[in-house]
């Protein structure tokens, strides 16, 4: 369930609008697509001598990539405030009124889950956010399948998850 603690919540287009004055502005001024899984590889290069992490990809000037992931964090952080703040949880909404997990057991599923997305984001070659915003406003094949590939996997999981473990319906 979304908590907006009594704030109205804005038009989905301001939103869209933002994220296309974002990937215009990275491609005319810097030349540089947007993806989250590029940033946290640039970190990772920072302390790791592995020969991954040394690509040309990641040795060229990515110094943009910091501020960004950083804002990303900070913009949380400030909507959460504004919001009337926040209290961490293990509170996993309709998942435990499916699932009825204990805490190991959603600390399990969320291990599993990260290794499972970071699998597929090395398989595709990017992150939902470099593919499905970025790659499929330039209209990029690789990205187009890749996207269509997530979004198919996400609707599986979600009615295996809601509809066959937990005989949820709508």
């Amino acid at each position: 369930m979304l908590t907006l603690n009594d704030l109205t919540p804005l038009h989905w287009s301001i939103a869209g609008a933002g994220i296309a004055a974002t990937v215009l502005a990275l491609q005319f001024f810097l030349n540089r697509s947007l993806g989250i899984s590029t940033g946290f590889e640039s970190l990772c290069s920072l302390v790791s001598d592995q020969p991954y992490f040394k690509r040309p990809a990641l040795q060229e000037p990515g110094a943009w990539r910091f501020p960004f992931l950083a804002g990303l964090l900070i913009s949380g952080f400030v909507s959460a405030a504004l919001s009337g703040g926040w209290e961490a949880t293990w509170d996993a909404g309709i998942l435990d009124s499916v699932l009825g997990l204990s805490l190991e057991a959603k600390i399990a599923w969320m291990f599993v889950g990260g290794l499972c997305i970071g699998f597929g984001t090395r398989l595709a070659g990017g992150c939902t956010s470099g593919h499905g915003i970025f790659g499929v406003a330039l209209f990029e094949k690789s990205s187009l399948l890749a996207t269509g590939a997530f979004m198919a996997a996400g609707m599986a999981t979600t009615n295996l998850v809601y509809r066959v473990l937990g005989g949820w319906t709508p």
